[in-house]
């Protein structure tokens, strides 16, 4: 009889564990990312820089790679990444911005439709003991022709002790560009 007592209780606390965990995951992240609008994946992209507000050199950088990645694979095949000589990451440079106009300003005249830009808010690993990954994003789509901003979304997440940085971020970059991908048909 304390058999089956054992064995029915099992389910019971995995049903409680599926409950719970939702709850717990999601204290670990805050996101707003709301349906994009319908974008057309064929037409042409432009990825530009992400401003880097963060204290770590090249998180801009780090964050770009991984979201051309994630716009790659949700189909958005006519991305071109800006030229190198846009400033894209600059320690200490005060003038971010003036690099996100230089990249508009290519967009336009390599005729893209769209762009993705964004800031990296935060890219470290807490200070303690158990010194946890945490990141922080913006990201907007433009309309190059007129400037306009079609979408943004902006999130941040901390990990676990154990968990990489950049894991952490492309698992933040993946759920902020989720609706991005999804409207791009």
């Amino acid at each position: 009889m304390k058999t089956s007592s054992v064995r029915s209780a099992a389910p019971d606390r995995a049903r409680r564990l599926l409950l719970v965990l939702p709850a717990v995951l999601a204290a670990c992240s805050t996101v707003s990312a709301p349906p994009a609008p319908r974008l057309d994946r064929a037409a042409p992209w432009a990825l530009l820089p992400m401003v880097n507000h963060t204290e770590t050199p090249q998180a801009g950088l780090r964050a770009e790679a991984i979201l051309e990645s994630l716009l790659r694979n949700g189909g958005v095949s006519a991305l071109r990444r800006y030229p190198s000589s846009i400033g894209g990451d600059a320690l200490f440079e005060p003038s971010e911005r003036k690099g996100v106009d230089q990249a508009i300003d290519w967009a336009r005249s390599q005729g893209a439709r769209y762009a993705v830009t964004g800031t990296v808010d935060e890219w470290r690993y807490k200070v303690g003991v158990d010194g946890e990954p945490a990141v922080g994003f913006t990201l907007q789509v433009l309309e190059v022709g007129t400037g306009r901003v079609l979408w943004s979304a902006a999130g941040g997440r901390t990990g676990w002790s154990r968990e990489a940085l950049s894991a952490v971020a492309h698992q933040l970059l993946t759920r902020l560009s989720a609706p991005l991908v999804a409207a791009a048909r």
